[in-house]
């Protein structure tokens, strides 16, 4: 694997709201997302980027390596070293970041995985920020499982844990929202109604909370900006968005049920275009993209890149440190009862 350096004046805090996790950072492009994990969570995205999963790729945040944060007497002189995969081993690379820039302002497109509070490790992930690509990402971290400890979960761990499920929609229904980010337009105001400078609306993980069986749709609601009990019209983009979140949960679905996992406390992390102009402007722009590859010929790089179009929506699964595949077990029912009642919702969102 190639090694590339970070200093650490390179790397920056992520802005996150979706569900906070202490110690994620990101190089100046905002292109990656660096989190510290541990050794289990780095072997269980080996097993699907280089192993025999690598079919489950496609619904994880594309994984570029490892890194690992010295503990240095000068914190100016510590440096972040990097195994990022070869392009020829895994179909994957990363953009070299920027040199470092003072005072760099925390990453505004912004999601972290939403597993735990702060680790002590000096080992981190790198993965694809997918909110990158999007003008004002709306993010939503779904938390899904009744239960959320592992087997190696000490006992007071599982007593907290089963606590929080048993009094949030965890435990009923498999799923709890733990926190989310809304664009509410240029001329939102700062300061009211839990809104940011930059005109996002806040969702921490209290809001989650608050939430039962009889109010659960109403966190989605407010992700997609709907009136209490109202669905998405006809003609809405967001009904576009919507239908291609379900195409993505039920192949996810499907994947969960022909594998042999178990994967406490995972998340399904959803991304949409925020700025309607601009998802307005992509969904038109998808429509005029030609087919490559016409009467035989491909694309160059550079004309690809031309017409690259812009982001409408994302779906990943993401936080693995408590995942493992176990071969003899069946598919991870605990998850998939989460899954499927997300997908009853969404459904629900589309109904007139």
């Amino acid at each position: 694997m190639a090694q590339k350096s970070y200093r650490k004046s390179q790397l920056i805090a992520f802005d996150n709201v979706a569900a906070g996790h202490d110690g994620v950072l990101s190089d100046a492009s905002g292109a990656v997302v660096i989190k510290p994990c541990s050794q289990a969570e780095v072997d269980f995205y080996h097993s699907i980027t280089g192993g025999e999963h690598s079919r489950f790729a496609t619904f994880i945040p594309t994984f570029m390596g490892t890194l690992e944060l010295n503990s240095e007497s000068d914190p100016a002189a510590a440096v972040a070293r990097t195994a990022i995969m070869n392009p020829t081993e895994a179909g994957q690379s990363i953009t070299e970041s920027p040199h470092a820039i003072p005072n760099a302002p925390v990453v505004e497109k912004a999601w972290a995985p939403s597993n735990g509070g702060k680790i002590k490790t000096d080992l981190a992930i790198v993965l694809e920020n997918i909110a990158a690509p999007f003008q004002k990402p709306n993010i939503l971290d779904v938390k899904l499982g009744a239960r959320l400890w592992d087997d190696n979960a000490p006992p007071a761990k599982r007593t907290k844990l089963d606590k929080v499920a048993e009094e949030t929609t965890s435990k009923s229904l498999g799923l709890r929202i733990a926190g989310m980010r809304t664009w509410q337009g240029g001329a939102a105001s700062a300061g009211s109604n839990g809104i940011s400078k930059d005109g996002y609306r806040l969702y921490d993980k209290h809001y989650g909370r608050t939430l039962t069986t009889k109010t659960i749709r109403q966190g989605f609601e407010d992700y997609f900006l709907l009136e209490r009990g109202g669905v998405i019209a006809k003609k809405s983009p967001l009904r576009t968005v919507v239908k291609r979140f379900l195409e993505d949960l039920m192949e996810l679905k499907s994947a969960l049920e022909n594998e042999e996992s178990r994967m406490y406390s995972a998340s399904l992390l959803f991304v949409y275009e925020g700025n309607r102009d601009a998802l307005v402007d992509a969904l038109a722009r998808e429509r005029e993209k030609p087919a490559n590859g016409i009467n035989g010929d491909e694309a160059s790089e550079e004309e690809d890149d031309e017409q690259q179009v812009p982001a409408v929506q994302g779906l990943k699964l993401i936080d693995f440190a408590h995942a493992e595949w176990t071969p003899g077990q069946g598919p991870d029912e605990n998850l998939l009862q989460g899954l499927r009642y997300t997908i009853e919702v969404l459904e629900g969102l589309l109904e007139a």
